[in-house]
């Protein structure tokens, strides 16, 4: 039989081992927590109005222009210049059954498109949504 001989190994050595896993496992936490899904559901919950927009898009930039008549500032997540638009507009679509933008939320409340922001504008309702802090 063969024997292998055992290492025993310093205090410091099991400490840096720990320190290392301790690490090691905060890191995965953190990008699991900051998934495309978690990100969504956060910025929904954090601010008072979001536009998920594309720079480039009329339609956002319409529904842009409302808040901006209303002298309201949105937060605006513009998918197109982050890495993680495309998966970002495919947790839209399981939240709210679109991952077509703008998408527009007022204190946690889907609001819908450009055409659903336009209308519920000219209604008062979107005002009155506001009003809602």
């Amino acid at each position: 039989m063969l024997k292998m001989p055992i290492k025993h190994h310093s205090r410091e050595e099991a400490s840096l081992f720990l320190l290392l896993l301790s690490l090691l496992l905060l890191k995965n936490a953190a990008c699991a927590s900051s998934s495309p899904s978690a990100f969504v559901q956060n910025v929904i919950n954090s601010q008072r109005i979001v536009i998920f927009s594309k720079s480039y898009c009329p339609y956002c930039m319409r529904a842009k222009h409302i808040f901006s008549e209303l002298h309201e500032q949105p937060y605006v997540v513009e998918l197109d210049l982050r890495d993680d638009g495309a998966q970002i507009q495919y947790v839209l679509l399981d939240l709210v059954g679109r991952r077509t933008v703008p998408q527009v939320f007022v204190n946690g409340k889907h609001i819908g498109g450009s055409d659903d922001l336009n209308a519920s504008a000219e209604s008062g309702q979107l005002q009155k949504l506001l009003a809602t802090d």
